[in-house]
């Protein structure tokens, strides 16, 4: 494809000297990212019109250490959990130790921290077939599938907390969204892993016979999203998953006690669930703002002051943060970020 893109330009200019060789629109990645940044501008803004800092640090002072341990603890089980689930999805592809797929998760959540709109799971795919020297495109595939197992299980506990709760307004109303959404994530999927035997997938494949890296990494990619039709390792990443929520929401009732607040478990779960529905929304490095607005809108619905649900959601999201930062930094330094098999990386288009 390079060599199109460089006979193209070649003959524009010819046509059109005054032409710059360099004139592109900006990449998607630009542009989700500018668009992230600005969303999570416009959330800081809405929630420093609403909380005292001052207060809030006050709050945050009186933290009971023992619970923000606890925090810490759930957290790193939280980690483990998904990284159980994302050796789990990529073993029919190849077996991966434990360690080496949790440093891979760091460094795809260390990149989360610092670059804006989640481009933290392209580093991940990138990072692992680099250094395991497969194809990165199915070790997006696999990530595909992780993600809409993950928002499947997070929008059903919203869900139910929201029922158990009887919550109305906009956040039932965001949820049933989710739900939506979930039911066309889970439909795509489905569509992908049958591509090869439908009519309007073989006519596709043939649009894109002219381009044949096109193919071979929509080939790759469907490679990573078949390991969802294997029932036991869905079963396995669906349970994972439901494990790796579980100690999410004991984080937050560790949170909020460190506090003062009380929270009851489907008030938790709402919380939970409902700031990590937030992170779905392209946002600035480490979804700052959207984070903490959404835990600030459905503490309202608890009657929890705003200082006090900034405060709870701000510590659980420092929690993460540091935890995936420091560890992200540490796998770094020690799997390195040059391929370790060089050649074979470069499969991974």
């Amino acid at each position: 494809m390079a060599h199109l893109h460089a006979a193209h330009d070649t003959d524009a200019r010819r046509l059109n000297p005054s032409r710059p060789a360099t004139s592109r629109s900006a990449p998607p990645a630009v542009l989700r990212g500018v668009v992230g940044l600005a969303i999570s501008v416009a959330a800081v803004i809405l929630i420093l019109g609403r909380v005292d800092l001052p207060s809030v640090a006050r709050v945050l002072g009186r933290a009971n250490v023992a619970f923000v341990l606890v925090l810490v603890g759930s957290t790193c089980v939280d980690l483990a959990c998904r990284t159980a689930r994302w050796k789990g999805l990529l073993e029919p592809i190849r077996r991966i130790g434990f360690g080496r797929v949790l440093g891979y998760l760091l460094v795809g959540y260390l990149a989360n921290n610092l670059l804006p709109a989640r481009l933290g799971e392209l580093v991940r795919s990138h990072y692992l077939g680099d250094r395991e020297g497969f194809s990165r495109a199915t070790a997006l595939g696999t990530i595909v599938v992780e993600r809409v197992v993950d928002t499947a299980i997070l929008v059903a506990i919203a869900a139910a907390a929201i029922v158990i709760l009887r919550v109305t307004g906009i956040v039932a109303n965001a949820v049933a969204l989710g739900l939506a959404l979930t039911g066309l994530l889970v439909l795509g999927l489905v569509v992908a892993l049958a591509a090869g035997g439908n009519r309007l997938a073989r006519r596709l494949v043939e649009l894109a016979a002219g381009w044949p890296s096109l193919v071979r990494i929509g080939g790759r990619l469907r490679g990573g999203l078949a390991v969802a039709g294997r029932p036991r390792v869905l079963v396995r990443a669906i349970l994972w998953s439901g494990l790796a929520w579980g100690a999410t929401i004991g984080g937050f009732l560790a949170a909020a006690e460190a506090v003062g607040i009380h929270l009851s478990l489907s008030q938790a779960a709402l919380l939970g669930a409902g700031v990590a529905l937030s992170t779905a929304i392209p946002a600035g490095p480490a979804y700052f703002g959207t984070f903490e607005l959404a835990g600030v809108e459905i503490g309202a619905i608890f009657a929890i002051p705003a200082d006090e649900a900034f405060a709870l959601t701000l510590l659980a999201h420092a929690s993460s943060l540091v935890i995936t930062s420091v560890g992200g930094a540490i796998s770094l330094a020690r799997l390195g970020w040059r391929p370790s098999m060089p050649g074979e990386g470069g499969q991974g288009t």
